[in-house]
């Protein structure tokens, strides 16, 4: 049972509106909870301070320069929107696990992954990722402005990135690094300037130091100019592809809705979607359903489906040979 001073000094900052205060002694007997065994109780605790701090995210930690640097938005998409395989669903399920049960993790010397590095072509869900964790963890999500923090000033970038990494510190949320390699170009490569060289140590340096309770994501399309020192610093490393037929399927379900026609006949067109990304077929989908719309009709036909498809692959046609 909670003490009686932690009882009355979370009155008390509930009655001066003292929210930082509150959410820190709530927090506190979220681990004594924990520490007694009752986890249940304990993830309950923690799950409603995220989702309190979640929804005062208008009131940005994020002000004056950083506000150019970091964008934040609140994500609604869930893990039932996030079409992956099966594999790789259950990788990213297991930062949320270890997330929710990170007080379990430290009594036995250990922290939950933090430091995710995801790769694969682009619109294969790598920002997806992002938002859904964000989302099902209560957390702001704060996209890094790569353009913004890149500059031509020698020592600049770095300055700016230490910023980034003391807000993280500070301000726990989830944090992606999108076009990660931009800043995580390799040492020593043909076209290296020692600017570079000097992000690239920063970026090192701070990762490695961060003890911050946020998740930080670094999503890039070509995992293979980055720095192989990088690679250590990163807790998982998840590698994203072309969605199979499964996911092919559940995709084209998920985005046509009540717009569903036979699944017999969704299953003939699915062929046609090889080497589409996810979201090429997400498009597909959305110009199905508006063109049907556009013809008075209440269900997208196999036909228009095939249609917008091959549209959208003959569009991308280049990038797809």
């Amino acid at each position: 049972m909670a003490k009686a001073e932690q009882i009355t000094s979370l009155i008390r900052s509930h009655f001066e509106n003292n929210s930082e205060s509150f959410s820190t002694i709530a927090l506190q007997l979220a681990a004594h909870e924990a520490r007694r065994g009752h986890n249940a109780v304990a993830q309950e605790i923690r799950s409603l301070v995220d989702k309190a701090k979640f929804n005062r995210v208008d009131s940005s930690p994020v002000q004056g320069e950083l506000s150019e640097l970091i964008s934040i938005s609140q994500p609604e998409e869930r893990f039932s929107d996030l079409v992956l395989q099966r594999d790789l669903h259950e990788r990213i399920s297991r930062i949320q696990k270890e997330y929710h049960n990170k007080e379990k993790l430290y009594k036995y010397g250990l922290t939950n992954r933090r430091k995710i590095l995801l790769v694969g072509p682009p619109g294969t869900g790598k920002t997806m990722t992002a938002r859904v964790l964000a989302h099902e963890l209560y957390l702001p999500l704060c996209t890094i402005l790569m353009d913004k923090v890149m500059t031509k000033y020698m020592g600049e970038s770095s300055a700016k990135l230490r910023q980034v990494f003391t807000t993280i510190d500070k301000n726990r949320g989830v944090y992606l690094f999108d076009e990660f390699d931009a800043i995580g170009s390799g040492r020593g490569m043909e076209n290296d300037v020692g600017e570079m060289r000097r992000i690239v140590n920063s970026f090192l340096q701070f990762i490695e130091q961060d003890n911050s309770e946020s998740i930080i994501f670094a999503a890039t399309n070509n995992h293979k100019i980055l720095d192989h020192a990088l690679f250590r610093r990163f807790d998982d490393i998840l590698y994203y592809s072309i969605p199979d037929f499964e996911s092919i399927y559940r995709l084209v379900m998920n985005n046509l809705g009540e717009f569903t026609f036979s699944q017999r006949s969704i299953k003939n067109v699915l062929p046609e979607a090889g080497n589409l990304s996810h979201a090429e077929i997400v498009q597909s989908c959305k110009d199905a359903i508006k063109e049907t719309i556009l013809n008075g009709k209440k269900k997208v036909s196999q036909k228009v489906l095939k249609q917008m498809i091959l549209e959208r692959k003959s569009a991308y046609k280049d990038n797809l040979k």
